[in-house]
C-alpha cells in the first residue's frame, strides 16, 4: 500500500475533521503552518490530548511526540506542576486586569534571574510581537533606518521581517551580495531599503557590509543557531564576530530566542556559546506551553521602554496566565541536572539516528545541541540556506517522516524543520524512536536505489 492509503486506514477521523473544519476554518486549521501546503499531506492530524511526551489524535493512535508543538512543550504535554499554577493563579486573581500586579514582578524576576543579558522584561503575546517591538526599538533607538538579517531565517511574519527565509535564489541572486525578497504578498516593496540581508556564516560578507554600511546600521537581528531552516549552529568565531562588529558601529544586536530561549540551556543560547546581545526575544519554552512571548534586555538597551518614550502596549501583555506559566516554568527548568540529563537523552537518539542512517548506506548527518535537533539528508555539510537549498534531499526526509509516524513517531515532516525532544521524554521513548527509525530507514534506503 502507498503511504496516503495506509494513512488513511489509520485515521480516518482526522480526515473526516478536516472536511469539516473547510467549511468554517481557512484552509482547515488555525495557521498556514498545518496545512497540507506546509508537508502536512494529505491532511493534518487532529489531536485528541496529550499527555508528557506523547499525544493521541482523533483516531485513537499514539505518538511519541518530537513536535512538540512547534517548539512551546519544552515540559511535555501538561506539565503537572505549571497546569496547577495556572489554574491556581486564575482562581486566585482572576486573568487580565488592565493594571500591575505582584505575579508579573515575580515572573520578570525569575527571567532575569535566568538569561544573562536581560536586566529588565516585557511579557507580550507571541514571537513575531516580541521581534517586531525588538525592531522598532532598535531603530528609535539608534535613530538609524537599515536592519540587517539572514537568509533562511524566519523572525515572525509582520511586515518588517517577513523576508529571505525559505527564498528562491533564483529571486535572491548571489549568496555573497543577496537582495532581500519578500516572502508574502501584502508586504510593501518600499521596505526592501530598510533591509540589508546577507547569508548566515559568511564572515567575509558581513565584514564588509558592516565596513562600508555599518554606521547606517540599527540593528542585525539573527537566531544564535539557525532552527528555522533545520538546524544550523555557527560556525567558531561567528557570534563573536556579529557582537563585536555591531558593538564597534554602534549597531544594536538582536538576539531571536524564540526558539533557542531555555530550550538546551536554562540561560539559552547566549549563555551556552557566551554571546551577550542587546535585546532578546523569547517565546515558545517560555511558559511551558501557555502562550507568552518577551522582549528583554539590558537596562540601557529598554531605557525608552522604561521612560515611556517608546509605548510598548497591549491589552494582553503579562496576564495571569501567562505570569503564573512563566513563574511556574522557571521554577521547573531551575530543577539541578535537568539540563544535563536531557541533553544525554537526545544525544543518544541523535547519534542513534546517525548510527541506523550509515548502515543503510543513506547519506544523512545530525546536526543540533541535544534537545533541538536534526536529521539533515545530504551528502555535504550544511552551514547556512544556500546550502540546504541545494544539498538536501528533502524527499528522502519527508518519506522517512512518513514512515516514523506509521510506527507511532511524530515531527515535522519537512527537512528545513526540526526535532525537539522535551525535558520529560525518556529514554523508554529513545528506545522505541530508534526502533522505529530502523525499520523506517530501511524503507527509504531501498527506494533511493530504486531511484
Amino acid at each position: 500500500m502507498s503511504f496516503d492509503a495506509d494513512f488513511d486506514t489509520r485515521t480516518p477521523n482526522s480526515r473526516a475533521m478536516f472536511r469539516r473544519a473547510l467549511e468554517s476554518v481557512p484552509g482547515g486549521a488555525g495557521s498556514t503552518a498545518r496545512l497540507p501546503r506546509n508537508g502536512w499531506e494529505p491532511y493534518p492530524l487532529y489531536i485528541d490530548h496529550g499527555t508528557g511526551s506523547r499525544i493521541v489524535d482523533v483516531d485513537g493512535n499514539e505518538y511519541i511526540d518530537y513536535l512538540l508543538g512547534l517548539g512551546p512543550m519544552i515540559l511535555g504535554h501538561r506539565p503537572p506542576k505549571v497546569t496547577q499554577a495556572v489554574i491556581d493563579a486564575i482562581s486566585n486573581y482572576g486573568t487580565c486586569f488592565g493594571l500591575p500586579y505582584e505575579l508579573e514582578i515575580e515572573a520578570s524576576e525569575k527571567v532575569i534571574e535566568a538569561v544573562p543579558s536581560i536586566e529588565h522584561v516585557r511579557f507580550t503575546n507571541s514571537g513575531s510581537e516580541a521581534v517586531g517591538t525588538a525592531v522598532r526599538l532598535a531603530r528609535a533607538t539608534t535613530g538609524r533606518k537599515l536592519l540587517l538579517r539572514f537568509e533562511g531565517q524566519y523572525h515572525g511574519w509582520q511586515d518588517t521581517v517577513y523576508w529571505s527565509n525559505h527564498v528562491d535564489p533564483k529571486l535572491a541572486g548571489p549568496a555573497d551580495h543577496p537582495r532581500p525578497v519578500a516572502m508574502g504578498p501584502g508586504i510593501p516593496a518600499a521596505l526592501e531599503d530598510s533591509l540589508i540581508v546577507l547569508t548566515w556564516n559568511d564572515p567575509e560578507s558581513f565584514t564588509r557590509v558592516m565596513n562600508e554600511r555599518g554606521d547606517e546600521i540599527a540593528a542585525v537581528i539573527t537566531e544564535p543557531a539557525v532552527f528555522n531552516t533545520g538546524c544550523i549552529l555557527p560556525e567558531p568565531g561567528y557570534l563573536e564576530l556579529l557582537r563585536s562588529e555591531t558593538t564597534k558601529h554602534g549597531a544594536m544586536l538582536i538576539f531571536d530566542e524564540v526558539i533557542t530561549g531555555f530550550r538546551f540551556n536554562r540561560g539559552g543560547a547566549q549563555a551556552h556559546f557566551g554571546i551577550t546581545p542587546d535585546l532578546t526575544t523569547l517565546a515558545k519554552g517560555l511558559g511551558g506551553g501557555f502562550p507568552v512571548a518577551a522582549i528583554g534586555g539590558s537596562k540601557q538597551a529598554m531605557r525608552m521602554i522604561a521612560d515611556g518614550t517608546y509605548s510598548h502596549s497591549g491589552t494582553y501583555n503579562a496576564n495571569v496566565v501567562q505570569c503564573a506559566a512563566v513563574s511556574a516554568t522557571m521554577d521547573e527548568l531551575a530543577a539541578p541536572g535537568l539540563y544535563e540529563r536531557q541533553r544525554a537523552i537526545g544525544d543518544r537518539l541523535a547519534v542513534g539516528l546517525k548510527k541506523i542512517a550509515e548502515e543503510n548506506g543513506v547519506d544523512a548527518y545530525v546536526e543540533g545541541l541535544g534537545t533541538v535537533f536534526q536529521l539533515w539528508f545530504a551528502d555535504k555539510p550544511i552551514k547556512n540556506w544556500r546550502d540546504a537549498e541545494k544539498y538536501a534531499n528533502e524527499a528522502a526526509f519527508t518519506r522517512w517522516f512518513q514512515e516514523m509516524s506509521l510506527r507511532g513517531v511524530l515531527f515535522h515532516p519537512l527537512q528545513f524543520e526540526n526535532l525537539f525532544v522535551s525535558l520529560v521524554h525518556t529514554n523508554e521513548d529513545i528506545d522505541k524512536t530508534l526502533e522505529a527509525a530502523s525499520d523506517s530507514m530501511k524503507v527509504v534506503a531501498r527506494e533511493l536505489v530504486r531511484a
